[in-house]
């Protein structure tokens, strides 16, 4: 039996943060996919603010994305996600706050959403808003730029749940106009990106793959 089971909506950044984690460190897992739209009762019972994703380890409950992730760090130690140096981890950190209160609203709320999620499912688009939100966007991913410099990973030498975090939601700059502009200024940030497609956890994690896998089930 699967021990554990990811409910979620398949595209979401904070789902795909997990199953990266679950991907990376080898664990088998089952994803309970959601519907985009309003969420059920039975979801509201495991998580009842109605984000995403919720996470059961048999009769274990839990919710929001960075508990979740240091659970299963906490639970199987290899490979690592947390530095154990001090400064390497304030810096895992901090790239793992700019995410939730920075990179959410600013780039994948304002112009993500906008532009890949809402035509998918029929939804109006308000061009002003994408407009006048460009300028935060930029800003936002000018200082992960920073924040990484040359390194190959966002802590530093190693992938850590930072990248786990971020990645989900960088990933989809490049498709779309406004966001690939944006990374085109920033070629350690392609070259990041690069390096987190390259890993097999982003390759079963893509959303086509995900809505795939879901279907065929």
């Amino acid at each position: 039996m699967t021990r554990f089971t990811v409910h979620g909506i398949p595209g979401s950044p904070y789902l795909r943060a997990v199953l990266l984690a679950l991907e990376e460190k080898g664990c088998d897992y089952r994803l309970a996919a959601l519907p985009f739209g309003p969420r059920p009762p039975d979801y509201l019972e495991l998580q009842p603010f109605g984000l995403i994703p919720a996470f059961e380890d048999g009769e274990f409950r839990l919710y929001e994305t960075q508990a979740i992730l240091r659970y299963l760090d906490r639970l199987f130690p290899e490979p690592p996600l947390v530095p154990t140096d001090a400064r390497t981890e304030a810096r895992m950190n901090q790239i793992i706050g700019i995410t939730d209160f920075y990179v959410r609203p600013r780039v994948s709320g304002a112009l993500t959403f906008p532009r890949l999620i809402a035509p998918k499912f029929g939804l109006p688009v308000d061009e002003a808003a994408v407009a006048a939100a460009l300028p935060a966007a930029e800003h936002c991913v000018a200082e992960v730029a920073r924040l990484i410099g040359d390194q190959p990973y966002m802590a530093g030498a190693a992938l850590s749940l930072a990248d786990l975090m971020i990645a989900p939601h960088f990933a989809f700059l490049p498709d779309y106009a406004e966001g690939a502009a944006i990374l085109a200024r920033h070629p350690n940030l392609t070259a990041w990106l690069d390096r987190m497609a390259a890993r097999p956890s982003m390759e079963r994690t893509r959303w086509e793959r995900l809505e795939e896998t879901q279907i065929a089930a």
